[in-house]
């Protein structure tokens, strides 16, 4: 495998020093999916349910799973099974495809697929989350590489931490803490 470097070039987001979640887009079924994470961090590949289900795949294609998925939190998640689907990462007219066993998991997030250490193994990707890019080798020997949607990933990270507020008063005083841009946390 050819080394694998990044550049300032590299990074093509809006603003660079934030620290935005690797959100980007696949093709797999013959769909595109937007809001597919890279989670370095995370053992399995999941395709959610809602997902699945828009998908409109049939059921009978998915293989039977009886065991559990450990969350961050140590929760255990029921999965509904799993499913081999052959996955594109692209950008522009460059490509690689892969076959990836997702767990199907029925959980309310944000995201449609998240992206876990088997993809991005059998991928051979390496991910820079300073360039919020991922660079990995074509099979004709070229270094692709995917950029991070920074627009559609900071989106996605303020949707996540909304939660409705503790008080209930809705007297004409009160305002919402929800911020309109994407908050971040000061280092």
């Amino acid at each position: 495998m050819p080394p694998i470097t990044f550049t300032d070039d590299d990074f093509k987001g809006v603003d660079p020093s934030q620290d935005d979640p690797m959100v980007i887009s696949v093709n797999s079924d013959k769909f595109t999916i937007m809001k597919t994470m890279v989670d370095q961090g995370s053992s399995v590949d999941i395709l959610y349910w809602k997902t699945f289900k828009a998908m409109r795949i049939p059921k009978a294609e998915m293989m039977s799973y009886n065991d559990h998925v450990v969350g961050f939190s140590g929760e255990r998640i029921d999965t509904k099974g799993y499913i081999e689907l052959y996955t594109t990462f692209y950008e522009g007219k460059s490509s690689k495809t892969i076959k990836i066993k997702y767990m199907v998991i029925d959980a309310n997030t944000l995201y449609n697929i998240l992206l876990g250490r088997p993809s991005i193994s059998r991928l051979m990707a390496i991910v820079s989350t300073p360039h919020l890019a991922m660079k990995f080798q074509s099979i004709s020997g070229d270094i692709l590489i995917v950029h991070v949607d920074q627009k559609l990933a900071c989106q996605c990270y303020a949707e996540s931490l909304r939660v409705e507020p503790m008080r209930y008063d809705r007297s004409p005083n009160w305002k919402s803490s929800r911020r309109k841009k994407c908050p971040r946390r000061k280092a």
